[in-house]
């Protein structure tokens, strides 16, 4: 079945891209805006450029130029993202949340939180309340969240790969007879 055939649920990456590079004004980013699109959410993360401050800074006073940076950009564009935002999301039906990389430091403003379904064995529940009573986490949830954001940090060459393999399946899917 091909993904335009699937609905508004298939939005194809590619055109969310597509859109938002067309989109969004020239200037807001030093470069090209990483669009990440998943069932729920698209996120938009631009990169903002160097920081202002002296090369000898030390590293609490880059941290703190980087994040007075994201909030400054924040404040002065919040009005257009979220108008970019209401239109993004008539079209695709997904919430749209926005980022910045300044210097070293991403810097998320909004973020979808979203439940998922999840079956855990007792060994696999044992592992998340160890997390949350050596508390490396506030609860099952966040222990979850917590082993995630590890596999993906560990793993991400080899996620890179599924997903690159994955985006070649749809493709020659797409390509396949219409149904």
């Amino acid at each position: 079945m091909s993904t335009e055939k699937r609905g508004e649920d298939a939005a194809p990456g590619e055109e969310v891209r597509g859109w938002f590079a067309g989109r969004l004004p020239a200037g807001w980013f030093t470069q090209t805006p990483e669009v990440l699109v998943d069932r729920e959410e698209i996120t938009v993360v631009g990169p903002l450029g160097e920081l202002d401050v002296e090369a000898d800074a030390s590293p609490a006073a880059r941290a703190a130029a980087a994040d007075g940076r994201a909030r400054r950009f924040r404040e002065e564009t919040r009005d257009h993202r979220i108008e970019i935002a209401r239109e993004a999301e008539l079209k695709f039906s997904r919430t749209v949340s926005w980022g910045v990389i300044c210097g070293d430091r991403k810097v998320m403003f909004t973020t979808l939180s979203v439940p998922v379904m999840t079956r855990l064995r007792q060994s696999e529940r044992r592992v998340l309340d160890t997390l949350v009573e050596a508390g490396v986490a506030r609860s099952r949830s966040d222990a979850l969240a917590w082993c995630v954001r590890l596999v993906g940090e560990h793993e991400e060459s080899w996620l890179g790969q599924l997903r690159e393999a994955l985006r070649r399946v749809g493709e020659v899917r797409a390509e396949g007879p219409q149904a």
